[in-house]
Parts: C-alpha cells; structure tokens; sequence
C-alpha cells in the first residue's frame, strides 16, 4: 500500500468505521469486477469488427454508422446541415 503521509494516514484508516470499511472493499471489488466485464466486452466488440471484415465490410465505415444511430434523428441532420455548409464553403461540394 502506498505511503500517503505517515501516521496521518494510519489515523484517517482507523477512524473509518468497520462497517464504512467493509463497503470500501465491497465498492472496488465491485469496481475491479466491472473493469474486467468491461475488458471482455471490448475483446468482444473486436472481435465483431473483425468478423464484420471478414464478410467484406468496411470497420471504419460501419464504427461510423454505429456512432450515427445512437444519435437522435433531428441533432444528426442539424450536424449534416452544418457539416455540409463548411464543406461548401471550403469548396470541396
């Protein structure tokens, strides 16, 4: 464990009660648990891309379709609109 300051450190542990003790280790054990689902989850969505690639789709085109979708219909087409306008702007539509 960490040295955070000497015997100022030993003093705040013990003025924890046993019981605010006991939901610290229940918070990061909990903690530490979602870190790992959270770690398989991300193996998994890669591996999905990676299959999705296999079948001949574009991962970077379908990450962007997923990040379209979670967006609310009316802010995307605002953001399209706008997006547009610079494009025209700079000449490039």
């Amino acid at each position: 464990m960490p040295d955070f300051g000497g015997t100022d450190t030993v003093t705040a542990v013990q003025s924890l009660t046993q019981t605010t003790q006991e939901k610290l280790r229940q918070i990061v054990a909990r903690i530490e648990r979602l870190e790992e689902e959270k770690k398989g989850i991300s193996d998994d969505v890669k591996e999905t891309y990676a299959e999705a690639k296999s079948f001949g789709l574009d991962p970077k085109v379908l990450r962007q379709v997923i990040r379209i979708r979670k967006q609310d219909r009316q802010e995307r087409e605002e953001q399209e609109q706008v997006r547009d306008l610079y494009l025209h702007a700079l000449g490039e539509i």
